[in-house]
């Protein structure tokens, strides 16, 4: 069951929706990815956590999908860490929540986001990290290999041209989120198109401020790694083009992580794809381990290449 309900983030209203899970249960707050909605691919995660007894919410970040806020498809890495927190403030006060319990959940931008969050409050029981995008310089490294220079110059003319907008107080200049090779927009890898498509749903808008790529490349939550002191599962996808694995990797190592390794690209995990199904297996056998009062742990099949696991938590 699922209910729709908002919460304020500086004064902006921000639309979330609830799935119950069992009474006094844990509370899991799911961030979405680079200019993702709830709509687009979460609430087939958040179901499966209330299908294990777990409360799940889902929110859009202000300027996204049915949040409020100006203006819009602009990404602020310092104002979606400052969302994250307060839908897990609201979520705390949902029916049935047991607030002691708070679970980060993110997914690509918002397995790094995840991370910053956890390291600034006192009631996170656990974090989980899908694909994260932890080191923007890295993922600019990365790039340099599935893209032209010219592509990167113009992607990022593109990007100076739209702060240089939003500086002089015009709307900033807009890019397509998700794009074909060789068409401009912020992700234009073979698939990335027709993969986001796949899970895009009603309110999500193919558009992001151009500058995007300047806000990433000063994010590294691998930074706050260390300082993670909640129990952290890191699901990598070893092929990723998009957020560089052996930087989550070094991270999941500096923050004492669980890693599970799935043998995909970036969207092989999300909903519709071959290793959505063993990765929401693995989060919620990871949680229930952590919560004895929730249901027994999954069986999983031995022998499978995605349920391959690597412990560095001591």
């Amino acid at each position: 069951m699922s209910r729709v309900f908002d919460f304020t983030s500086a004064d902006v209203r921000c639309a979330a929706t609830h799935f119950a899970g069992a009474d006094g249960a844990p509370v899991v707050i799911l961030a979405h990815g680079l200019a993702g909605t709830q709509d687009s691919g979460m609430w087939p995660f958040a179901e499966a956590f209330a299908a294990a007894g777990l409360h799940a919410v889902t929110f859009d970040y202000r300027g996204f999908g049915a949040s409020d806020g100006q203006p819009r498809q602009v990404v602020s890495i310092a104002g979606q860490v400052a969302d994250l927190h307060a839908a897990a403030d609201a979520a705390k006060r949902l029916p049935g929540v047991d607030p002691a319990r708070v679970v980060l959940w993110g997914i690509s931008l918002g397995g790094g986001q995840v991370v910053s969050a956890a390291t600034q409050r006192t009631d996170v029981a656990a974090v989980v990290s899908v694909v994260p995008m932890v080191d923007g310089l890295a993922a600019a490294r990365l790039a340099t290999k599935h893209h032209t220079p010219g592509q990167l110059l113009a992607s990022t003319g593109r990007g100076l041209a739209s702060a240089v907008r939003r500086k002089a107080g015009r709307g900033p200049a807009m890019t397509p989120v998700v794009a074909r090779p060789g068409q401009p927009g912020a992700l234009t890898l073979e698939g990335a198109y027709e993969d986001y498509l796949a899970i895009a749903g009603p309110t999500w808008r193919n558009e992001i401020a151009a500058d995007v790529v300047l806000e990433l490349g000063t994010r590294a939550p691998s930074d706050a790694a260390t300082s993670l002191r909640a129990p952290w599962l890191v699901q990598i996808a070893d092929f990723d083009r998009s957020a560089p694995p052996q930087a989550a990797m070094k991270a999941a190592f500096a923050g004492r992580a669980e890693v599970r390794h799935y043998p995909g690209d970036h969207f092989d995990l999300f909903p519709g794809k071959p290793f959505h199904g063993p990765a929401v297996r693995h989060a919620t056998h990871f949680l229930r381990r952590r919560f004895s009062d929730l249901v027994a742990v999954d069986s999983f099949e031995a022998g499978s290449a995605a349920d391959a696991v690597e412990t560095v938590r001591g």
